[in-house]
């Protein structure tokens, strides 16, 4: 596979993960297609092990969304910039403290962003808790998801 497939794989995977964060965008959708025709252009088994493993982990990552509230954000108050602030702190916390720092990073993104906001420590809280339970869980899950496949999908490239 070529230098610009991958690249190509690689912002398709990008784009996917940007997606997660934008409603009635299929992000993940987006992160299994990349990883599929990825493994379609290398057939090695190491790029097939992490097709299957993705689909496996993104079905679990849907039953675990179906079972979480009902995604309503924009009635919660979430703004776009609050989804800037949450992915950009859910990818700087995974890659800062490998994988399980997504999610304190997701959260300290909206504590961020509904601090800048509101200005008060307290409030800020308080709308981080109503973000959570108004679907920020259902968000969260899925982009971790997303963010698991996309490190794996980069340790199998790195490692040839």
């Amino acid at each position: 596979m070529g230098v610009w497939e991958l690249l190509l794989a690689g912002l398709v995977l990008l784009l996917g993960l940007c997606g997660v964060l934008v409603p009635g965008v299929p992000g993940s959708w987006l992160v299994w297609a990349a990883v599929l025709w990825w493994a379609l252009q290398d057939p090695r088994p190491a790029t097939w092990y992490l097709c299957v493993g993705a689909t496996v982990a993104l079905f679990l990552s849907q039953v675990v969304r179906w079972a979480l509230p009902p995604r309503r954000l924009r009635e919660s108050g979430a703004t776009p910039r609050m989804a800037v602030y949450a992915g950009t702190g859910a990818v700087l916390g995974f890659v800062l403290v490998p994988v399980i720092g997504a999610i304190p990073g997701f959260m300290g993104g909206i504590y961020l962003s509904e601090r800048l906001r509101l200005g008060r420590s307290g409030e800020a809280r308080a709308a981080l808790r109503t973000a959570m339970r108004s679907g920020g869980s259902s968000v969260l899950a899925e982009l971790f998801t997303c963010l698991l496949i996309t490190g794996a999908w980069l340790v199998v490239v790195v490692r040839g």
